[in-house]
């Protein structure tokens, strides 16, 4: 393999495949699961400093008790008209799902996997290569660029902690793309789901279950009785609702005097979301006051939901990159969050965008190499997108 061409303004840049495969292959083996992202973290920003970039490491593992922080790492702008040019930046997680030490990355039939005993780690790190070799490319190929910011994060995925804590003020950019979703290279996630996680602690009263129950009150009949009324699973096309966990008791023969639940609703709607959590917190509540018991519930909103719409220019800046690079656009929405939903919520527009891995989270997970191909010629077709904005009156976002 010698490489894919790119097409831009009266020319080509050349994604040198061999050269990204071995990127690729290279930040697998470094092992980042959540939590443990220093050796990756040390990785990037030498990486980084190394291509020409500033490179920032943020104090958030200070709040977050990760051994590494966030990267922030900024490529000035390399163009006349650069005060005309809208800023954009892509971010990256760098933290892996267990079990992810000590991957053995091998090649087979197209794709890229793990030797079936670990994760491989493409979720996210597909996106890392992608984007090192995008910034090689521009480089090398001399592509005139505004300002962009590359925000590489930790603890993407045990509830996006790192973009919840970083400074948003070291990022100044006017949109951005999450390079971090499991559908193919040109499909673009324009909304995602607000989210809440319940968790109620349901207190009832021990006794023996086999000389005096009559005496106690059973948490585990309460919470019983709670659930049976709520209406979970797929509720409409908007929103859903699960109970994750029931944790309680301690032996066969005794009343069960705690029980622990932890549920989650998820909605496209924030009205609908408030409505459906208030609903079965309302549940375990009357449940317990039914019984005999007392609930403890507590509701904590893990993410925003983000919703933009083909008008919005970040929207319109991924179709047109999509095109370019022979992709067809595929807009949808989806039921999960990303550090997109974050990125959003700080006033800095942000969709996510295709990568094409497959069966991430599992030791099935693959890596297509077209797929990686494309998204490296992707975040190279972004930049240049990104030099044909007018004016950055078009930014405005309603």
């Amino acid at each position: 393999m010698f490489g894919s061409l790119v097409i831009r303004n009266g020319g080509y840049s050349l994604v040198h495949v061999q050269r990204l495969i071995d990127e690729f292959v290279k930040l697998v083996k470094i092992d980042s699961e959540s939590g443990n992202e220093r050796a990756i973290c040390d990785y990037l920003k030498n990486e980084m400093s190394n291509l020409g970039l500033y490179v920032v490491e943020d104090q958030s593992s200070m709040v977050t008790g990760h051994n590494a922080g966030n990267l922030i790492a900024t490529l000035e702008a390399d163009c006349e008209r650069a005060a005309e040019i809208p800023s954009v930046y892509f971010t990256s997680h760098m933290d892996t799902v267990t079990p992810g030490t000590e991957v053995k990355p091998q090649i087979r039939d197209g794709y890229i996997v793990s030797d079936g005993t670990t994760v491989l780690g493409s979720d996210d790190k597909a996106g890392l290569a992608a984007i090192i070799e995008a910034i090689r490319v521009i480089q090398e190929d001399n592509i005139k660029h505004g300002r962009i910011q590359f925000v590489f994060t930790i603890g993407e995925e045990v509830g996006l902690v790192g973009s919840k804590h970083i400074d948003s003020s070291l990022i100044q950019a006017d949109y951005g793309f999450a390079i971090d979703s499991n559908g193919p290279v040109g499909e673009i996630v324009t909304s995602a789901v607000s989210h809440k996680k319940i968790t109620a602690k349901i207190k009832g009263k021990a006794a023996h279950a086999g000389v005096n129950p009559e005496e106690g009150v059973s948490a585990v009949q309460i919470a019983s009785k709670a659930i049976s009324r709520m209406k979970l699973g797929r509720i409409d096309h908007e929103t859903t609702a699960n109970i994750g966990t029931i944790r309680g008791g301690t032996a066969m023969n005794i009343v069960p005097e705690g029980v622990e639940i932890i549920a989650e609703v998820r909605s496209h709607n924030e009205e609908k979301l408030n409505f459906y959590t208030e609903l079965i917190v309302a549940n375990f509540e009357q449940a317990a006051q039914e019984f005999g018991g007392s609930a403890e519930v507590k509701v904590v909103h893990l993410y925003p939901g983000y919703h933009f719409t083909e008008s919005d220019l970040v929207v319109k800046q991924a179709i047109k990159a999509i095109k370019r690079i022979g992709r067809k656009p595929i807009l949808r929405a989806s039921g999960g969050g990303s550090d997109a939903n974050i990125f959003s919520s700080y006033g800095i527009p942000t969709v996510n965008l295709g990568v094409g891995y497959e069966n991430i989270h599992t030791t099935k997970e693959r890596m297509s190499i077209v797929e990686l191909r494309k998204t490296a010629e992707l975040v190279v077709s972004l930049i240049q997108e990104s030099t044909n904005v007018a004016t950055p009156k078009e930014l405005v976002h309603v």
